[in-house]
């Protein structure tokens, strides 16, 4: 195309876009133009005007035929507003300075292994397909804001906005009004900035609101502000370099989890707090974060008894458990490891698995008594690691008394699970010492049992073996005798009792026997503790 005339046979419409190309201005007449024109002015474009750069800018205008640019090459940047397609843009294997579309009517958008420069926004539109950039790749930022995408095709609701194996220099702006009917998929993409879904709302309710398998973040996840999910995000095995912020989001799925992201590495925080609600279960096994996973304020909606936090085999510095209200269904914490685990059990739910759970810390700090119940909230039944895990926290800190009263109660719901011998021994070293836990009480029960005999004895003193020499009777070394196993001050060998204080003092032997058995158990226990 050369000359300062537009080729003959365009319209006037063509011919004023051919003219406002030139000069670098928009054309906004209204008017309609063919697809095959805007492509012959980018391909091979006319003389610019005097002083002027080329470039093509298009409002109010409505594009007829179908625009192929695939593998075309197209220097500067395509802005296009308010226009209507009347059929979908194909731009897959173009390379583009730049793209803008604002406020446009797509049948549907296809831009499979696109090379966009610099920057790709496409705000304020409505696309009534698919929008497919698979394996594109954009030096800038990528805008899709307060746009509809509907995604229909043969499987209405899946794929509407398809971002695939792709590569983003900048920023994914995706919130802010953005409304999408299908499955944002982002599997296998890289953004070296952030992520922003502030305010959007993904609809897909029978399967994946949003895809993003492996998606590898610089910056952070931002959801915060009013997402809006219906259908499971999955964020398996990302990875984010920032923050993964929920913060006043709601997400919900009727059919698998509202929130699922196994594997997924979190540089910073991971907060799922601050009015995030989620109708359905949340599952983070085996997640990484460097710093906090939080749940303060949050509320998690399933019926009873059914999972609803699942977080197993994880690691992070601090784990904070504050719903908003008691969660109704189950807390799997298993097997993971944090620093710091912050949490009142009054807003803990009724059913909660511990089993391997290790940490530091506690906060906030409370009496063993009152965190004892929530150990015995596992649906499995008892197990020991939960008991031994809260006392050794406790012991770290320097409470050693309620490192005790937490083994003690480990060792009665043992006892529990013991058959009946084992059982009735293990009342016995509970009423008698304590498990060792609370050694004082072999000394009180030593007292009443030697005051017993003291009183017993000297009230009905018993005979003498050899009447002709006999020794003087000591009431309290005769009970020392007896009472104490391996000491002998020769008064039980001198004196015999008879009758009924013989059996009297076979109960004090026994108990003498029993009381120092159960003793040295509890101290051996205390002892393996040290």
């Amino acid at each position: 195309m050369s000359g300062s005339l537009a080729p003959a046979g365009w319209s006037g419409s063509e011919r004023g876009m051919w003219a406002a190309f030139r000069r670098g201005e928009w054309y906004t007449d209204g008017g309609e133009v063919r697809a095959s024109v805007v492509r012959r002015l980018l391909l091979a474009p006319p003389p610019p005007e005097p002083g002027h750069l080329p470039r093509l800018r298009l409002r109010d205008v409505r594009i007829t035929e179908r625009l192929d640019l695939a593998e075309a090459v197209v220097a500067g940047t395509l802005r296009l507003r308010n226009c209507r397609f009347e059929h979908a843009p194909c731009l897959d294997g173009a390379s583009l300075g730049a793209l803008e579309m604002r406020d446009c009517v797509l049948p549907a958008l296809s831009a499979v292994g696109v090379t966009i420069g610099g920057k790709c926004e496409i705000a304020g539109c409505r696309v009534e397909g698919p929008m497919d950039l698979y394996g594109a790749s954009i030096g800038g930022t990528l805008q899709v804001e307060n746009s509809h995408l509907t995604g229909r095709g043969e499987r209405r609701g899946e794929g509407a906005l398809q971002l695939v194996c792709a590569t983003v220099g900048g920023d994914i702006q995706a919130g802010w009004g953005l409304r999408v009917d299908g499955c944002t998929d982002l599997r296998d993409t890289s953004v070296r900035g952030s992520v922003v879904l502030k305010r959007a709302e993904l609809i897909n309710p029978e399967g994946n609101a949003l895809k993003a398998n492996r998606l590898h973040i610089g910056g952070d996840l931002n959801c915060r502000g009013g997402l809006v999910a219906e259908g499971t995000v999955d964020l398996c095995d990302a990875r984010v370099g920032g923050g993964a912020l929920f913060e006043g989001a709601s997400l919900a799925a009727d059919h698998g989890p509202a929130l699922r992201a196994h594997g997924i590495d979190v540089g910073a925080v991971f907060n799922c707090c601050d009015g995030f609600t989620a109708r359905g279960r949340v599952t983070l096994s085996s997640i990484t974060v460097r710093s906090r996973v939080c749940f303060h304020d949050a509320v998690i909606d399933v019926p009873a008894g059914t999972p609803a936090l699942t977080c197993r085999r994880s690691t992070a510095s601090e784990l904070a458990l504050r719903p908003r209200e008691p969660v109704r269904g189950t807390v799997d914490l298993s097997h993971t490891r944090v620093t710091i685990l912050r949490g009142a059990p009054d807003s803990w739910p009724s059913t909660v698995r511990l089993e391997g759970v290790l940490y530091d810390s506690l906060l906030p700090q409370l009496p063993a008594v009152q965190r004892l119940p929530l150990l015995t909230r596992d649906p499995e039944g008892f197990t020991p690691q939960p008991y031994e895990q809260l006392a050794a926290a406790y012991g770290l800190h320097g409470h050693d008394a309620d490192a005790r009263t937490v083994l003690l109660a480990k060792q009665r719901r043992l006892r529990g699970t013991l058959p009946w011998p084992g059982r009735v021994w293990s009342g016995l070293q509970d009423v008698t010492v304590g498990y060792g836990y609370r050694p004082m009480r072999a000394v009180w029960w030593l007292c009443a049992i030697m005051l017993s005999g003291i009183l017993l004895f000297t009230r009905w003193p018993p005979q003498a073996l050899d009447p002709g020499k006999p020794p003087h009777f000591q009431a309290a070394i005769y009970t020392f005798d007896l009472v104490i196993p391996l000491v002998d001050f020769g008064q039980e060998e001198a004196f015999s009792p008879r009758g009924g204080l013989q059996w009297a003092t076979v109960v004090l032997v026994c108990l003498g026997w029993l009381l120092a058995t159960t003793a040295a158990a509890g101290a051996n226990r205390m002892l393996r503790r040290s």
